[in-house]
């Protein structure tokens, strides 16, 4: 199978309508394989995925290095996607800021074409959005880098639907990625309407609930010392007895169409497009080749008017915030 191809934004990159979200494969998932990540790089390639995401905080910039010498090996079949925004601290591990103004943005894009090794990035991201910084002068700052030829597409990452358009009257914007899941749906209120009314594609991020949604864990305590999912309210204590219990529709589905809850899961994120009229192109994060295969199947898969009334209370009833810190996300900003 290889994967349909649609295009990001009005004027955007044409892309494989799944990507690859390429985080797990340096940091926040427990131990990785180096190996077998570069081999499931390639064999995304060959399924069809062409657009790879990662950013310079995921494994304070090993991530980077990593994906750079694949995209260098296949540049023309790549679209490279990146982020700035969230600053991270040699000296203290744990600590996360939030960087919009122009100088930053600027430093910051020189540091990821030297990781990578390229000498333009395909879609450059606003991880996070500092409120304190005017829209206008971080995307201002973004599009000079659009025309000085470093980067070739813009980006949004957890806005609202109000500084989407705000950010689109300055340049236009290819793609907005925000958390979007049968778990999450948040953005459904302000940013998924905006998108459509712009012609903005949507890139949903941890389609699968970062794996809660496929059943392979259901509390916390089950994942690896140092896995940063056992730091989210979801997963933790009641909300995560009460948040399993959500899971099993998506379970009964998946057996009774001969499928996986991964599939299940993604096939719900892909028929957002048809529901609110707008390109969606989920990352589904993977580090193992047969997950690759498994998730890029979802394609394939169409739910039907009565399942998906069945998965359509489930975001309601979650229990718990998506991160212990939601300043970080567009919630407070709705």
């Amino acid at each position: 199978m290889t994967l349909p191809t649609t295009t990001l934004g009005s004027n955007g990159p044409t892309v494989g309508v799944q990507g690859l979200g390429c985080m797990g494969m340096s940091e926040f998932y427990g131990p990785t394989d180096t190996g077998e990540s570069l081999a499931t790089l390639d064999a995304a390639l060959d399924l069809g995925v062409t657009l790879f995401d990662t950013a310079d905080a995921y494994g304070a910039g090993r991530n980077e290095e990593l994906v750079g010498g694949f995209v260098r090996a296949n540049r023309e079949r790549v679209v490279l996607a990146t982020k700035f925004a969230l600053e991270r601290r040699a000296d203290d591990p744990a600590y996360r800021g939030v960087r919009n103004d122009p100088a930053y943005i600027r430093s910051a894009v020189e540091a990821s074409l030297r990781r990578l090794g390229v000498d333009v990035i395909d879609v450059y991201y606003m991880h996070r959005r500092d409120p304190q910084v005017p829209l206008a002068e971080s995307v201002g700052a973004m599009a000079e880098l659009v025309r000085a030829g470093k980067v070739r597409h813009l980006g949004l990452s957890e806005v609202t639907g109000d500084e989407l358009r705000e950010a689109y009257a300055v340049h236009p914007i290819a793609a907005l990625q925000s958390e979007w899941s049968i778990f999450s749906r948040d953005v459904e209120r302000t940013a998924v309407p905006a998108a459509a009314e712009l012609g903005v594609a949507f890139v949903p991020y941890s389609p699968l609930g970062r794996g809660f949604l496929t059943g392979a864990f259901t509390a916390a305590e089950q994942l690896t010392e140092g896995d940063y999912r056992r730091h989210h309210p979801q997963f933790s204590g009641p909300n995560a007895d009460a948040n399993a219990q959500l899971v099993a529709p998506i379970m009964k589905i998946a057996a009774g169409r001969g499928a996986s809850a991964a599939q299940v899961a993604l096939a719900w994120v892909h028929q957002r497009a048809e529901v609110h009229g707008l390109t969606v192109v989920p990352i589904p994060g993977t580090r193992k080749r047969s997950r690759l295969a498994e998730n890029t199947a979802a394609v394939g898969l169409t739910l039907t008017a009565e399942e998906l009334a069945e998965l359509e209370p489930i975001a309601g009833r979650v229990t718990g915030t998506r991160y212990a810190d939601m300043t970080f996300t567009s919630a407070g900003r709705e």
